[in-house]
């Protein structure tokens, strides 16, 4: 394997834990938030630095339903983390407190809601549109094992974490964050910790679920019509 590739793979784990603390603001502290989303822009940038060839190809080559999909996403996300980044500029007390910017904090809250909302879903989205990559490091280091039963077993999970995303998705009010029915984060201090997570965890998991079966639902589709 590659040691780029690799880079890449651990640059991403990172991001996604990332991702998960930064969710839980309420949780950390708003020092600690200011700084992992800190860390987290610049690992996004590591990120596009790493895989600055996608930007090179976008006029080259066919555009199949499933490349429009992970591009349109990808611009999504790209947007979204923008977004992150302008509105924590404003809002900063601490990292950026340097910075001669003023005013604007009350635009700055609602956006950096929506970004974080919409970006949380875009990047499990994003995530689920590669799965078949990970997918396919995971059997090549299992080899036989994830053949048989085992393999009904583990779609029978998948299909387990994403109805409990679902559940979790909207038990934590995350369409009224994403369209701004809502104004104010809602958050129950008297959740577990653990239990947060979990159900974070598992709205991840939902989209990627649905990422993942979709792009192959679309490629199997395009593929009949081909024939």
């Amino acid at each position: 394997m590659k040691k780029k590739f690799i880079f890449q793979m651990v640059v991403d784990m990172i991001m996604t834990v990332l991702l998960l603390f930064l969710m839980a603001r309420q949780l950390t502290g708003e020092s600690a938030h200011e700084w992992l989303g800190a860390g987290m822009f610049l690992l996004w940038i590591a990120h596009h630095i790493l895989n600055r060839n996608w930007y090179s190809h976008l006029f080259k080559g066919k555009y199949t339903p499933v490349r429009i999909l992970q591009t349109v996403i990808n611009f999504a996300v790209l947007l979204s983390m923008l977004g992150l980044m302008v509105s924590g500029i404003l809002l900063s007390r601490e990292v950026f407190a340097f910075l001669p910017v003023s005013g604007g904090i009350a635009m700055a809250r609602q956006l950096h809601i929506l970004s974080a909302f919409w970006g949380y879903v875009l990047m499990a989205l994003h995530l689920g549109l590669h799965w078949n990559r990970i997918l396919g490091m995971a059997r090549k280091a299992a080899g036989s094992v994830t053949s048989g039963p085992l393999r009904i077993l583990l779609r029978a999970a998948a299909v387990l974490v994403a109805g409990y995303g679902l559940y979790a998705f909207l038990k934590n009010q995350f369409l009224s964050y994403m369209f701004l029915t809502t104004h104010f984060v809602f958050f129950d201090f008297e959740r577990p910790v653990l239990l947060f997570f979990t159900e974070y965890l598992a709205i991840m998991g939902l989209f990627v679920f649905l990422a993942h079966y979709a792009s192959r639902g679309i490629q199997k589709l395009n593929g009949g019509r081909k024939k």
